[in-house]
């Protein structure tokens, strides 16, 4: 196995999350360096093991190998009362805890963060729910549609006259994933400091969305503006962008956040004549007159070729960004150059790399997701368990072994 490296490879994370949001702040943890232990159980695995497409290589989910890579995986029944002593074993050893059942899942089972930190002071424990651990809405289930609706972003995505629309991939649970990640990194940071030691890290799934849109409260509570969804425009029409499609076919995207960027626009698919029109000398005349704006953008876009786009855009000192599918993406050279798409050897599956990149310590793919009870016998014995005690907890259905092994 790859030896783990990075600036967080002295950071332990026991790891009782499903699906998205937990396991993504684990696997961006575990991209720098922490040895994440991912506990399932043995009659039940994480559900992103069958979810969405297998790999043609060897019939594995593409998105387990993605969201469980660089991780070591134990199964175990942790609600029985010896799996509950190996539980409490790994939390003694770990520095994190992270967990995203519904609110008082935990409790239920009698490890809730006061007893987690009688066998651990110093543990951050990540918790992920729907709606947060308090409120009336605490224990009411939730899924990641639910929370960006509560968000308010699909409010401000889609047509006036049409339905409100969700994005093309999870964004409340990655957001979470990513916020969950930002949170633990400060609990440690914040742990030794004037004598704070564990602490628990309380995250509600619509809360990370709503924070990351961050302008629709400002906006309605400070300038008296409610925002609603304009189509490919902006929500308030409040700088000129948008989506254009060009003659040959290609979707290319739009923006200007200030009137100089606004005017060299005009002036790539106008020349002077509009770049100097007084209807768009500032900000408050361009968002007057959108609606002319955005129509010479249109027409000049769909009248011509991504290549003349990209050049007139170009002599202008503006911006034509062409919208990039997967295949594009995979083939583009700056996305290559970066070092964006990560392989591990043996592994036809490509993934997105670790972001961000550090220069001394960066991240690093080691392995994609690993079968069921794939560190069953390592993980235990590391814990001081024998290999005979081993074979007995998995003929008691408390532990799983790798397929093929008894």
């Amino acid at each position: 196995m790859t030896k783990r490296q990075g600036p967080l490879e002295d950071i332990r994370i026991v790891e009782l999350g499903h699906v998205i949001a937990g396991p993504l702040s684990a696997t961006l943890m575990a991209d720098f360096g922490a040895d994440v232990i991912k506990v399932e159980h043995p009659r039940g695995p994480d559900m992103m093991r069958d979810l969405g497409p297998k790999a043609a290589q060897d019939g594995v989910g593409v998105w387990w190998k993605t969201i469980a890579r660089n991780k070591r995986i134990l199964s175990l029944n942790w609600k029985a009362d010896k799996g509950r002593a190996i539980l409490r074993k790994l939390v003694e050893q770990a520095d994190v805890l992270v967990e995203n059942f519904r609110a008082g899942v935990l409790e239920r089972a009698g490890i809730g963060p006061d007893v987690l930190h009688e066998w651990n002071p110093d543990l951050i424990i990540l918790r992920i729910s729907g709606y947060g651990q308090t409120g009336p809405m605490a224990k009411k289930p939730a899924f990641g549609r639910a929370a960006e609706a509560m968000s308010g972003m699909p409010h401000v995505t889609g047509y006036e006259d049409g339905p409100p629309m969700h994005p093309g991939f999870p964004a409340a649970d990655s957001t979470t994933g990513l916020m969950g990640a930002l949170g633990v990194m400060m609990a440690l940071h914040a742990r030794g400091q004037n004598g704070v030691r564990g602490q628990v890290v309380d995250l509600a799934v619509f809360e990370t969305l709503m924070r990351l849109m961050d302008y629709h409260v400002p906006v309605l509570t400070g300038a008296k503006i409610s925002p609603n969804r304009n189509g490919l425009r902006q929500p308030m029409d409040y700088a000129p962008g948008g989506m254009f499609r060009t003659r040959d076919g290609t979707w290319v995207t739009i923006s200007a956040a200030n009137p100089q960027t606004a005017q060299r626009l005009l002036r790539a698919v106008s020349g002077d004549a509009l770049a100097d029109d007084p209807r768009f000398a500032d900000m408050p005349s361009i968002t007057k007159n959108m609606t002319a704006f955005f129509d010479a953008l249109n027409t000049f876009i769909t009248q011509n070729d991504l290549a003349d786009v990209d050049a007139a855009f170009e002599a202008a000192d503006a911006v034509a960004a062409p919208v990039l599918s997967v295949e594009d993406i995979l083939a583009h050279p700056q996305i290559n150059h970066r070092g964006d798409i990560a392989s591990v050897e043996g592994e036809e599956t490509r993934v997105v790399a670790p972001v961000p990149k550090l220069s001394k310590t960066p991240g690093s793919m080691r392995w994609l997701g690993r079968a069921e009870s794939a560190d069953n016998h390592l993980i235990l014995q590391e814990l001081g368990l024998k290999s005979a005690e081993i074979v007995t907890l998995a003929a008691q259905g408390i532990i799983g072994l790798p397929e093929g092994k008894t």
